[in-house]
Order: structure tokens, then sequence, then C-alpha cells
């Protein structure tokens, strides 16, 4: 449930209405946007008088909201919602463009890598420290060990640090070292991960749809981490699983549109393991801007051919830099700096 409040409310209407609900039981929050001030209910709305509310000499009007999600809902926060990492923004009218390699392999590698992507103009490095993989025997990634290859490459180019955690017990490292910390597919739905993250850190979260899972229940899982406390959370469609085996995944831009009208929270989008080639990646990234994406988290890799994860959907750093040259002129057409 909102209350939407009339656009004369001051601070002590505001404070006065969001009192009398929260003295009935409810936990409220309030948002004061562009398009005014509306509070959401969360908890028991059934001991609220709809009537009773609405004759407040303040209030506009009490919606319902039927989705289950509710700090996530664009209806309790109808203005977009930009994210700060390091000065750097996601979410606003600059598109943010997170590159680099599936997996760290290296320090020649990690830093060859984050040099040329920042040269082109992205503004976040990628790489796997920590990696799940389907075969228990496949490289599993270099752990901690990445994490500070990561930090020096942060440190030779100023990129901040995008990568994955595993499981809750590497949160406290997490929070010391990196900058916007990746829940992958896989974990999408790890509740017990995703509620620490939202009561340990207010860090940036960025949340990957899982491989089989509906928007709505994507949009749960970005709840549990904000019910926690944390409301950094950005979005990142990267492909579904379905009948079509000729590419990895199925990129499905249509829930770009919908994460859009149903959250205010940016969502991104990973071209590389929607389409599992590296041909593909290109028309895909300037598809997704076209539709509206907040920005494209795309693999890069100096040596494709002899990557240990992900060569196939890897681009070469100078076909990478031809990709952010295109990209502009899309980026300007829908009302968005590249």
């Amino acid at each position: 449930m909102i209350v939407v409040l009339k656009q004369d409310s001051d601070e002590s209407d505001i404070t006065r209405v969001n009192s009398k609900l929260v003295s009935l039981g409810v936990q409220t929050q309030v948002t004061v946007g562009s398009s005014g001030v509306v509070i959401g209910l969360i908890g028991n709305t059934s001991v609220i008088n709809e009537e009773e509310i609405k004759g407040d000499k303040s209030v506009e009007d009490v919606i319902k909201v039927k989705e289950p999600f509710k700090k996530a809902n664009r209806k309790f926060h109808p203005d977009n919602t930009i994210i700060d990492i390091c000065g750097r923004k996601i979410g606003g009218e600059k598109l943010a463009i997170i590159a680099g390699p599936c997996s760290v392999e290296s320090p020649e590698q990690i830093i060859s890598v984050a040099k040329s992507v920042k040269d082109s103009g992205a503004g976040f490095l990628r790489g796997g420290a920590f990696k799940p993989r389907t075969s228990p025997y496949a490289f599993q990634g270099m752990r901690e060990e990445g994490l500070e290859l990561l930090k020096i490459a942060r440190e030779e180019t100023g990129l901040p640090i995008v990568t994955e955690i595993m499981s809750p017990y590497l949160i406290d490292k997490f929070i010391e070292d990196v900058d916007i910390i990746q829940v992958g597919a896989r974990n999408m739905q790890n509740f017990e991960l995703l509620k620490e993250l939202g009561r340990a850190t207010r860090k940036p979260i960025l949340l990957k749809r899982g491989l089989s899972n509906t928007i709505e229940e994507w949009l749960m899982s970005a709840e549990y981490i904000m019910a926690g406390g944390n409301e950094n959370v950005i979005l990142c469609e990267r492909g579904i699983r379905t009948f079509e085996k000729f590419t990895r995944n199925t990129l499905d831009l249509s829930a770009v549109l919908a994460v859009k009208k149903l959250s205010h929270l940016p969502v991104v989008v990973d071209p590389s393991h929607a389409a599992g080639m590296w041909w593909m990646v290109e028309d895909l990234s300037r598809a997704a801007v076209a539709v509206g994406a907040d920005g494209l988290i795309i693999e890069v890799h100096n040596d494709p051919a002899n990557a240990k994860c992900d060569g196939d959907q890897s681009l070469k750093p100078e076909r990478f830099d031809n990709l952010m040259k295109s990209l502009k002129d899309i980026a300007k057409a829908v009302g968005r700096e590249l």
C-alpha cells in the first residue's frame, strides 16, 4: 500500500502523516521525488483504514500494491534510482560500461585488459576471482590471489572493480576489497547470501537474473537485499534458458522494458553470457542500449583462444574499442551519454 501526498505538502505534513501511519504498526518508506511525495507501507496493512487516511488534508490518494515486491517497486519510488560508485553513476544519463575478462588469470592479463578497456571508455572493470563452474574439474578461479590482482588493476587504472561472491563467508573480504559485489545467476535465489548482503553492507550489489527465473522472482531476490537495509541494487539481465540450443542462453531484452516499468532500480545487460559467442556480442550490445538499458557488462580478453574460462564469448580489445565507438550514436538517439 502507498499513500500519495498532495503536491503542496510541506515537511511538517509529511512528518505528521508518517507518524500517524507508524503508530498503526506498519513500517514506512518516505520517498520525495520529482513527481511528489509517496509513503510506502510495509507490513500488515489490513490495520489501515483507507478512508480515515484519505480524510487527512495532506493525502491525495491511497493505493493498494498488488505486487509482492515493495521496496523495489516503482510505485514506492517513482523516480529512477541512481547509484554512485566512486564518483561513477549507474542509472543516470550516462551509460555504465563494465568490461573485463571472465576470470582473472595472471597479473599481466588483468592489468593489460584493464588498461585497454579504460582507454576505450569503460567505467568499471569486471573479472572473476571465484568462479562457479558446472564441472568440479574446471578452472575455479584464482580466489584470494585473484582479488589481490583486481586491486592492483584498480590501482593502475582507477577503475572500480566488479567481481562475483560465492558465499556469505566471504562477505567481510568483499566489503573491504570490492566496489560492486556481483551475485551470479546460480546464486540469485541463495536467500541466506542475499539476506546477509542486505544486512552487512551498503556496497552496490549487481544481481544477475537466474537461468530460468521469472521477472517477478528476480525482483523478489532484489527485495531480499533491500529488505535487509541495502537499497543499492543493480539488476542484470544475462539471458535465460529456453529450448533453443544454438545460443548459450536467450537474451530477454523485453525484461529491460518490464523491469523499467515495474521497478526504479537500474538494469544492465550482459550480452556475453546471453549469446555465448563473441560475434553476437556487439549487435546485442547495441540492441540493449536501444531498448533503454542503463549499461552493459561485457567480457573482454586479450587472448580469447587461450582463455581459461569463456573465451568463445569474449571480445578482443580492438573489437571492444570498435563497439564503444559505434554505441555513441545509439546512446545519443535514446537520450544517453557514453
